[in-house]
């Protein structure tokens, strides 16, 4: 019976722990709440149970939010509570109102976003975005057209059986890792016929800002125009190929993430389990479910998160205390620096791995790094949730106040950004090697010794040599 209990606290303690880092207070704002159903499957997969990994249970509570409908006009609708976030975080489906009312102003959802709250952002070409919207986005940098409506087709990638004519639903492959040395979070694992449904979507522009990544861009035979200029020619193009981004991401300094997806339509139901056609006639799978899964886990930071662990640095010299991370060193100390990070993946913590082609650095810095090293793994230190990154150097000749830094920010990761200020000393009197030791100073020594000893020499011979008798001097010369 004890066992049996054990086995089911557990099963719960994984259970309450599958959620996001950051909270499960999730305000989902829909023009009409009654159109929550036709997202049924995506919201319910942010609440719904998931196949359990102990096979004598077949279900178990996963990801754990906790949502809230509203409307953007609704009174009661405000994303502050006395100050502090009444959400963790907000999903903005289309609205066919011009606004969003006083509580979902540009500037409140700024706001949140500084107070660590995350945003996902859903848009369509079937309305207008609102202008506070408009206003977001220009603040991160993404630019809409300027009509504030866009409709993104592809003559060459579409769904040739729900969009023969328009070719508005376009099948795109399964996103990528934009770096090699970047963890691929969207599309790895993905089967070699799925496709990535994107029907009657928006594209934006991404500005140079550091904080922006794209998620999925256009192909090359991709445009947008404005679909109210219907015409045999479309003359003003907002942009085209891979200038257009269908989804992005932004991370704040802080952490807090915001993402973008230009069709609210590739999260309906309808998408997640449908069978679409390629221009060459082949059936697919739509990679839509999985697709707004992890995009959605990594807006509400269910996955790319790190977390430090501990740090230590200590003496690294045979007869020392070696006592962790003291406040005082001596200038040509050997020392050595030690980080444990880890990174949250859905339910657990796990171990995170640098990847092949990127570095993990420590700079030891005054007002500018004497030392910038990479860190490599301590598998003597590293658990089965942890590993341990470490490097051994010798401290500059140069006393002052030092800082061990690191600063490790990386796309889709949060910011690892770390500093341990210490002091490095000067070499006390009696620290100082003895002057015998240094093999320059041999001549000066020698010279010494002998001035020493030619001075010994005289005093024996001026104290052991007796003076001449004056009288046996003088009987001599008569």
């Amino acid at each position: 019976m004890r066992s049996l209990l054990s086995f089911f606290a557990l099963v719960w303690a994984v259970a309450v722990s599958a959620i996001s880092t950051t909270g499960d207070r999730l305000l989902v704002v829909l023009d009409d709440v009654a159109d929550q159903s036709s997202y049924s499957k995506f919201l319910g997969d942010l609440t719904s149970s998931s196949p359990c990994p102990l096979s004598v249970l077949r279900y178990w509570p996963y990801r754990g939010f906790k949502l809230s409908f509203e409307t953007p006009k609704s009174e009661s609708l405000s994303l502050f509570h006395l100050g502090e976030r009444a959400y963790d975080h907000v999903i903005l489906f289309p609205s066919k109102s011009k606004g969003l009312g006083p509580n979902l102003t540009a500037n409140l959802l700024l706001q949140f976003i500084n107070a660590n709250g995350n945003i996902l952002l859903t848009l369509s070409s079937g309305s207008s975005t609102p202008s506070s919207i408009v206003s977001l986005l220009a603040e991160l940098d993404i630019q809409l057209p300027a009509d504030r409506t866009g409709l993104v087709v592809d003559h060459f990638n579409y769904d040739a059986a729900s969009a023969a004519d328009q070719h508005d639903v376009l099948l795109l492959p399964a996103p990528h890792s934009i770096r090699p040395d970047i963890k691929d979070f969207f599309g790895a694992g993905a089967g070699s016929d799925e496709v990535l449904v994107f029907p009657r979507g928006v594209g934006a522009t991404l500005g140079s800002g550091e904080l922006l990544m794209p998620i999925v861009r256009a192909p090359r035979t991709a445009y947008s125009y404005n679909p109210k200029e219907q015409g045999e020619v479309v003359d003003d193009l907002f942009a085209a190929g891979e200038q257009l981004a269908l989804a992005a991401a932004f991370q704040a300094r802080n952490s807090a993430r915001f993402a973008l997806v230009g069709s609210a339509e590739l999260l309906e139901d309808a998408w997640f389990d449908a069978e679409v056609k390629t221009t060459s006639g082949q059936a697919a799978k739509t990679f839509n479910r999985e697709f707004a899964k992890r995009l959605s886990g990594w807006a509400f930071q269910e996955i790319g998160v790190l977390r430090v662990n501990w740090i230590e640095h200590h003496l690294n010299e045979v007869g020392a205390s070696n006592e962790s991370n003291p406040g005082i060193y001596r200038i040509k100390n050997d020392v050595t620096y030690t980080i444990s990070l880890s990174e949250w993946s859905w339910s657990s913590w796990s171990t995170f791995k640098v990847p092949a082609n990127d570095g993990l650095q420590l700079e030891f810095s005054m007002l500018s790094p004497f030392h910038r090293l990479d860190l490599a793994l301590d598998p003597s230190h590293s658990t089965a949730e942890a590993a341990a990154y470490t490097a051994s150097f010798k401290l500059p000749d140069q006393h002052g106040i030092f800082n061990f830094k690191i600063n490790y920010k990386r796309p889709f990761f949060t910011n690892v950004e770390e500093k341990n200020t210490v002091s490095v000393r000067h070499m006390a009197h009696d620290e100082w090697p003895r002057s015998y030791v240094i093999s320059g100073a041999w001549p000066w020594i020698t010279g010494i010794g002998a001035t020493v000893a030619a001075w010994l020499a005289f005093c024996a011979l001026w104290i052991y040599s007796a003076p001449v008798d004056q009288k046996k001097k003088g009987a001599k010369k008569l």
